[in-house]
């Protein structure tokens, strides 16, 4: 699908962006654009890549004239910027509002003025039942990319959502270590609070499939396990930390969920099950064939009030076994 094609990332210096071109460089496009406002992470980027594929071009997507000059002659689009730290947008949320809606608004008419072939934006559980800034704009911009395909028939828009990916910026597993390795201890909010994981690597696999699959005005939705946080903080305790480390519970966060939701019980009655890693949620609004589309391929219903990290949690042994899988932690088997 990408041979020979020319592919931007908007904030592609984070994780997610660094994973993504590693995979994409195996599929042989022409070349991958990395669009973002930090000149040091784009340097280190292109030092460990050493590729003459990869183009750096400083800009945020925010301001609309350079995001549309970056886009001329793409055919993909992945959106990946965002502001995405709870308490930072609970207290900046005119930021948040900037880069998460308006920087998604800037990317659709830049995306339609250079007739790109499909953009894919990559959300989050916290647009799901929002109660912080992050999630409402986040909310709010899936609500813009899915209507963006009834603005033009040429460029495809598409959501994708998923929880907490391993090894992330922002992400609890090496905030965890730092703490235990800075501090001896670890501090959650709450006991009984559940997450979605996946790896980085297994996020990106699940991420191409959706996008070769999509036709255009669909939210795919990854089928993630849940687990305690609590029982990530014991492993991480007990792999790093001494008899005198400590588990302190410290409350929730302003804007912090006990659990998170990827399918709420109002898109329940538009969601499928694509596949073995896959919902999908159709649009309430009306956009071209798509539902017939789907209603075609005679999906199976979603099949439960809403999707939750606290529905079919994975205990303790699975917990470390994701570590492992994540490269935080080294399995003891010889």
């Amino acid at each position: 699908m990408f041979e020979g094609s020319s592919i931007l990332i908007t904030g592609g210096t984070g994780s997610w962006g660094n994973e993504l071109v590693t995979q994409l460089l195996q599929m042989n496009p022409t070349q991958i654009i990395i669009y973002s406002r930090s000149e040091l992470n784009q340097v280190n980027m292109q030092r460990k890549f050493s590729s003459h594929k990869l183009r750096f071009v400083i800009g945020d997507v925010r301001d609309y004239k350079a995001l549309k000059q970056a886009t001329k002659n793409v055919d993909y689009i992945f959106h990946l910027a965002a502001l995405k730290h709870v308490p930072i947008c609970e207290m900046q949320p005119y930021e948040a509002l900037k880069t998460n809606i308006i920087g998604v608004n800037n990317l659709i008419r830049a995306a339609i003025k250079n007739d790109v072939k499909k953009v894919i934006d990559v959300s989050t559980d916290k647009a799901v039942d929002p109660i912080n800034v992050y999630g409402m704009t986040k909310a709010i911009g899936e609500k813009l990319i899915i209507h963006a395909n009834t603005l033009t028939e040429h460029t495809k828009f598409v959501c994708i959502r998923g929880g907490n990916v391993l090894g992330t910026n922002g992400s609890v597993v090496p905030y965890f270590i730092n703490q235990v390795k800075k501090f001896n201890k670890i501090t959650i909010t709450d006991p009984e609070m559940t997450r979605y994981f996946l790896t980085l690597k297994q996020a990106i696999g699940l991420l191409f499939k959706a996008i070769i699959n999509s036709i255009g005005g669909e939210t795919f939705v990854m089928k993630m396990p849940g687990y305690k946080i609590v029982d990530i903080a014991k492993i991480i305790k007990g792999e790093f930390g001494d008899e005198n480390c400590e588990i302190k519970i410290i409350g929730k966060r302003p804007g912090e969920k006990l659990h998170e939701i990827l399918i709420s019980r109002y898109e329940s009655e538009n969601a499928y099950c694509y596949d073995d890693d896959y919902f999908v949620i159709l649009p309430q609004i009306e956009i071209g064939d798509l539902k017939e589309y789907y209603r075609r391929l005679k999906l199976k219903p979603l099949g439960k009030r809403e999707y939750s990290s606290c529905d079919n949690l994975l205990g303790l042994e699975k917990a470390k076994e994701m570590l492992i899988k994540g490269g935080f932690i080294v399995s003891n088997k010889a």
